[in-house]
């Protein structure tokens, strides 16, 4: 007995693997085309998003009364309590798309100038690409006031 199954537009993977004979049955031919001329869809929760939402989680200190706090920024679409949100959101994907790490620490071999740019710390947690955020951010040598102003308007610009 020859049996063909036909996906069509509303068939799901489950009515497919329900029409499968258990094992020990007699094997079951399918005909399937290489391509087919429209998408499958797919079950709900199994959907991609059209982009994940970036939740970060920032507390700023030692900046002085006008930015210190605590900020929350989400990008995917930008909102949050964070004052620059968009502008935030806006330069953590062009470092993505540099192919940076905005959160990465100085390396330990660096060599920095040894210069004070200010009392100002960092915080950032969260989730940015699908990955866990953990960051301390501070300007105590040359090295940490790049890796600060890299990450303007994410954090804010402390300079006079």
């Amino acid at each position: 007995m020859l049996r063909r199954i036909v996906l069509t537009a509303t068939a799901s993977v489950a009515a497919l693997v329900a029409a499968v004979p258990a094992a020990g049955a007699s094997p079951l031919p399918l005909a399937l085309p290489l391509s087919l001329p429209f998408p499958l869809p797919l079950p709900a929760a199994a959907a991609p998003t059209s982009q994940a939402t970036d939740r970060l989680t920032m507390t700023v200190s030692e900046t002085g009364a006008r930015t210190d706090g605590l900020y929350e920024l989400e990008c995917g679409p930008a909102g949050g309590t964070h004052p620059s949100a968009q502008a935030a959101c806006d330069r953590l994907d062009q470092l993505a798309q540099d192919g940076k790490d905005p959160f990465a620490p100085v390396p330990e071999d660096q060599m920095c100038t040894q210069q004070m740019g200010g009392p100002q710390t960092a915080h950032i947690s969260g989730t940015w690409q699908g990955q866990s955020v953990d960051a301390v951010f501070s300007r105590t040598d040359g090295c940490e006031i790049s890796r600060w102003q890299t990450m303007e308007p994410v954090l804010p610009n402390t300079r006079s």
